[in-house]
């Protein structure tokens, strides 16, 4: 019944091609397209709890990979895009509840249950594992690529180039980034604008290795960083004329999103300018399970319209938007291709589990932001009225 079942699922399944390969050996062809060859197969290595696969098919099929229930042969990418595609099949009104009907005992079936203890939190996993695959300025957000052909490292520097052209920095001025990571944006803005950079994060590993690169670059009497919440510093009722955020407002929760504009207001001085970087999705809607349980636990991606609400509620004014979506599209790539070279001693240190996890991450990451919503913004905004910027955008691109 398992294998009729199964069938049942994959046969709903439109836009591609792709065998599959079931645990007796049996093989079939999959899709509605007979004019190529499948560029994947899924390899099932044994039977699966249906029942709880029928509750939540996302996180059973990424759970059985991670347990090598499961297996690939193929693109990989090419299975998230067909995944992608069929996205509707896994929501209300999609194969589940026609399933539910011809299976009643799965009716009574309770929701997955996510436990926080089995949570991996991405910043604690230590600075030596992001060295193995991100760039030299270990930049853990989107990238800007000028041309395709470019590095990342080469994408990186340009991503925060071109935000600190965006807000406009003066020799003196003050500078915030809040959620710093590791550091380069703001001994990149004391090295070229000459401004006082405050960084602040709450992952001590960041903490450490950013100090050390300050202290590399002898830049101890120009920037400082420090382990502390964007609330603490409106408190403590230090201000700024400048504020920068990379990647950071995802972790603050739905419920807080207008606590961090509130914040902002106090620390932000009158016409001083903020950059907001952030994941944004097309609606409001809660986390996805998986990713809450294995990847981000308590993140909340905020929907565009729930940030710009905000906005003049707190007395900011929008001056410029710019969608990041192809360039975070080719960042993650990139990010995937690297983890691949660095497989072997990923493992070796935390196990072949956890490469599973963080493949499945980082090539459903990229294909996500080709095709499913989920987008990067840049938002600048101003306290209150700012009347002496540039009239035009070309200084951004000089």
């Amino acid at each position: 019944m398992q294998k009729n079942l199964l069938k049942a699922i994959l046969r709903s399944f439109k836009g591609g091609a792709f065998a599959v390969t079931y645990w007796d050996g049996q093989t079939e062809i999959f899709g509605d397209d007979s004019t190529i060859e499948p560029p994947v197969r899924i390899i099932f290595k044994e039977e699966l709890n249906f029942k709880e696969m029928l509750l939540d098919p996302v996180m059973q099929f990424g759970e059985a990979y991670l347990d090598q229930k499961i297996d690939f042969d193929g693109d990989l990418h090419y299975l998230f895009r067909l995944l992608i595609k069929n996205e509707h099949l896994f929501r209300e009104g999609g194969f589940k509840d026609g399933l539910f009907q011809r299976f009643m005992k799965y009716r009574a079936a309770s929701p997955l249950e996510l436990k926080q203890d089995n949570a991996w939190w991405q910043y604690d996993l230590g600075t030596d594992f992001y060295k193995l695959w991100l760039d030299k300025t270990m930049s853990y957000s989107c990238a800007y690529f000028k041309d395709p052909g470019d590095s990342l490292e080469q994408a990186q520097l340009q991503k925060i180039d071109y935000t600190l052209k965006k807000l406009n920095l003066k020799e003196g001025e003050t500078l915030l980034d809040i959620g710093c990571g590791w550091g380069w944006l703001i001994i990149r803005a004391a090295q070229k604008y000459g401004v006082k950079a405050l960084g602040i994060t709450m992952s001590t590993e960041q903490e450490e290795e950013t100090s050390r690169r300050i202290e590399e670059e002898g830049l101890q009497d120009r920037v400082q960083v420090r382990l502390a919440d964007y609330r603490d510093l409106a408190v403590e009722k230090l201000t700024f004329d400048k504020i920068v955020s990379l990647g950071m407002l995802k972790h603050v929760g739905k419920e807080f999103i207008p606590v961090y504009f509130s914040s902002l207001q106090k620390i932000l001085k009158p016409q001083g300018l903020s950059l907001l970087h952030t994941v944004t999705r097309p609606f409001e809607s809660p986390p996805m399970p998986w990713m809450e349980k294995y990847i981000f636990p308590w993140d909340y991606v905020p929907s565009l319209r729930e940030v710009l609400w905000n906005l003049p509620e707190y007395s900011f004014h929008i001056i410029d938007m710019e969608s990041l979506r192809l360039h975070y599209a080719m960042t993650t790539r990139r990010w995937a291709e690297n983890f691949e070279q660095v497989t072997d001693q990923v493992s070796e240190k935390y196990g072949e589990r956890f490469v599973r996890l963080w493949r499945l991450y980082l090539v459903g990451r990229s294909e996500l932001f080709l095709s499913s919503g989920l987008d990067v913004h840049q938002i600048l905004f101003c306290r209150d009225w700012c009347n002496e910027l540039p009239l035009t955008r070309e200084y951004l691109y000089r």
